[in-house]
């Protein structure tokens, strides 16, 4: 009796343990992410805008790169504009240029991106229909505004693009920026999930960051312009969802990709268990 009331105990326990484990919604990140935006359409943008005002400035793709440690388009405009003697002085005039400014270079990039300038990220769309076809939920978590999300995913996934995704949060519904953990937060309460039931896709140290705050487990992916992101205390890091070699922890070397089978394994083998608190995470 005592010994089938202390198996009982022991099943539900390991019951508890691998309920922890496992993930019920896939969260994406998208520029850098889902494709390499940054680099191949918000910086291209950003020049077409200036050279179609008129304006002498163009930013390199290193001063691009140095200019990404602040978030968001716009508040890069208004730092790169506070350091350049010719921008304007009065605060009024800096803002409706920086307005003027963004507005372009979105439409812009929507061009870039219907023109099919833009493709996903090797491995993207197979994960995405890996998740599909599991009926697993999906959701956005990105800063970006949404205008720059539909551009992007109507292009690759149709008009329809939402259906795909069970929750879009973007900088419309979260204006703090990341690493502010606001976006993951809106995500997971849309979903009516717990931070340890849902796995982030990020490639940036913010996006990392943000989902740990939430207490969201990561799997970083690294992109072009950063292709070594301190991914401290990631689920697993790499360079490419579309590659199996190159991962920590290792992927099945017998993989051509980084399926959502790999994800479930890293989850299910992760050395410390997914919890929904981590140390230093806030309330």
């Amino acid at each position: 009796m005592r010994s089938a009331a202390g198996r009982a105990r022991r099943e539900r326990s390991q019951r508890a343990a691998a309920d922890r484990r496992v993930f019920k919604a896939l969260l994406w990140d998208v520029d850098g992410t889902l494709a390499e935006t940054e680099r191949d359409g918000h910086l291209v943008a950003f020049n077409r805008a200036f050279e179609a005002l008129g304006m002498p400035w163009r930013w390199s793709e290193q001063h691009y790169g140095e200019l990404l440690a602040v978030a968001g388009g716009r508040e890069r405009l208004v730092c790169d504009m506070s350091r350049r003697e010719e921008a304007p002085r009065d605060a009024r005039q800096c803002e409706a240029l920086a307005n003027t400014l963004h507005r372009l270079k979105n439409q812009i990039y929507a061009g870039i991106v219907r023109r099919g300038e833009l493709p996903l990220r090797a491995g993207v769309a197979e994960l995405l229909s890996d998740c599909c076809r599991a009926h697993l939920p999906m959701g956005i978590v990105t800063t970006t505004s949404r205008g720059n999300v539909a551009a992007l995913l109507e292009w690759h996934l149709g008009s329809h693009w939402e259906h795909h995704f069970a929750t879009v949060v973007c900088a419309d519904e979260a204006p703090r920026k990341k690493p502010d953990p606001q976006v993951y937060r809106l995500a997971l309460e849309a979903l009516r999930l717990r931070p340890h039931q849902a796995v982030a896709i990020e490639d940036a140290p913010a996006g990392l960051e943000a989902a740990q705050r939430a207490g969201v487990p990561v799997i970083v992916t690294h992109s072009h312009y950063f292709p070594a992101c301190a991914a401290v205390g990631a689920l697993a890091f790499g360079p490419s969802l579309g590659r199996s070699d190159g991962w920590r922890p290792g992927a099945d070397p017998r993989a051509t990709r980084i399926s959502l089978e790999q994800i479930i394994h890293w989850c299910a083998h992760s050395p410390t268990p997914l919890i929904s608190s981590p140390a230093g995470c806030e309330p």
